[in-house]
């Protein structure tokens, strides 16, 4: 399997995070995602996806969900209700039911140029607290929806550079507060940047939208007592039932490297957390930066043992990279997966829990 070329992202010089190399849209024609195995833009109706999503764009067709490969006891195909392609998004611009939200790393990209339509959410003020290390509030988020026009049966498309990585990231915060269609487009701004689409530096009107942010699911979301749990069994040869995927690159897995060079946010251990496998984000998507097909993505995670047998808990360094492969797991492969947004910086910080040191460094000294 070759390693994803595609611009590296925010949280690190390299895809990998390593830098050693190492709604429902009834109004809507449905998302055409043929690359996924939904042959002519026909999609799965009403699937229920994880943590309550609706389906998105039902009315596309009734052609049933490809099986999964052998051994998985999740036989959807969600993905043909969770992402959309260019094309999809090009022909519903203009539909008052579709709304285009981008969410890019790099700063002043949005003001240059961005979607036509699309609103700008940026991660660092809109999606978290800006006073807690924490998701922002519910109802700071109800207000912030507001303002750009969602409504209840708003079909929200996230975008943005880098893979869509933060994009996902705002999928995450979305689905953890309860909206029903929530889709990313696939392949991002790189996508749609490739194939010489339009982009626009006009910001559209403030809206009036009616939606208003749920409880937080707790479903969706995993806290450090939980992985302390999972590590202190892994640690003495049990299980809790759950598997744990460390999404970063194999030189922050092993405690090589604390973090990527450039970055501030750390801690005082270097390693991983005992128990957790090591499936880097970009493994999920092709040189383009668009999600790789369905069969060969369920490979991937299956080779490491995570098939979707035993729910899954995802983590990187502050949070951000793991909501890449959430999204993959659970909202394309249809799996039973929290984010532990804590991730390493706040288990690595942690006094008197488990680490795991494959290279055999100490307090940064091998």
């Amino acid at each position: 399997m070759s390693t994803p070329t595609s611009p590296p992202s925010s949280d690190s010089p390299d895809p990998t995070g390593d830098p050693a190399g190492h709604g429902d849209a009834a109004r809507s024609p449905a998302p055409s995602w043929k690359r996924l195995g939904i042959v002519g833009g026909a999609i799965v109706g009403a699937v229920a996806l994880v943590a309550g999503i609706v389906a998105v764009g039902g009315a596309g067709g009734d052609a049933p969900a490809p099986a999964a490969s052998a051994g998985s006891p999740v036989i959807e195909d969600h993905s043909a209700n969770t992402v959309v392609d260019t094309e999809w998004l090009a022909a519903n611009l203009d539909d008052p039911d579709v709304a285009v939200i981008e969410v890019s790393t790099e700063p002043g990209l949005y003001e240059r140029g961005h979607i036509p339509g699309a609103t700008n959410y940026v991660w660092t003020t809109d999606f978290v607290s800006t006073v807690n290390r924490d998701v922002v509030s519910r109802e700071d988020f109800t207000e912030l929806t507001r303002r750009t026009g969602i409504d209840p049966d708003t079909t929200v498309v996230l975008y943005g550079d880098r893979d869509n990585w933060f994009a996902a990231w705002g999928a995450w915060v979305f689905t953890l507060y309860g909206h029903e269609n929530v889709t990313v487009l696939d392949g991002g701004r790189g996508a749609w940047e490739a194939e010489g689409r339009p982009l626009s530096v006009d910001a559209p009107a403030a809206g009036q939208g009616t939606w208003e942010a749920a409880e937080a699911d707790p479903d969706l979301r995993a806290f450090l007592p939980e992985v302390i749990e999972i590590a202190r069994a892994a640690e003495s040869g049990g299980t809790t039932g759950t598997d744990l995927v460390d999404i970063r690159g194999a030189a922050e897995f092993s405690g090589e490297i604390f973090a990527p060079e450039g970055f501030q946010e750390t801690a005082v251990r270097a390693g991983h957390i005992p128990g957790a496998v090591n499936v880097a984000w970009a493994e999920a998507v092709d040189e383009d930066g668009r999600f790789k097909p369905v069969d060969e993505l369920r490979e991937i995670y299956a080779a490491q043992g995570v098939d979707g047998s035993r729910p899954v808990v995802v983590y990187c360094r502050i949070g951000e990279r793991a909501s890449h492969t959430w999204f993959v797991l659970s909202q394309i492969l249809g799996y039973d997966v929290k984010l532990y947004d804590g991730s390493w910086t706040e288990y690595g910080n942690t006094v008197g829990v488990p680490v795991v040191n494959e290279a055999g460094t100490v307090w940064g000294v091998a």
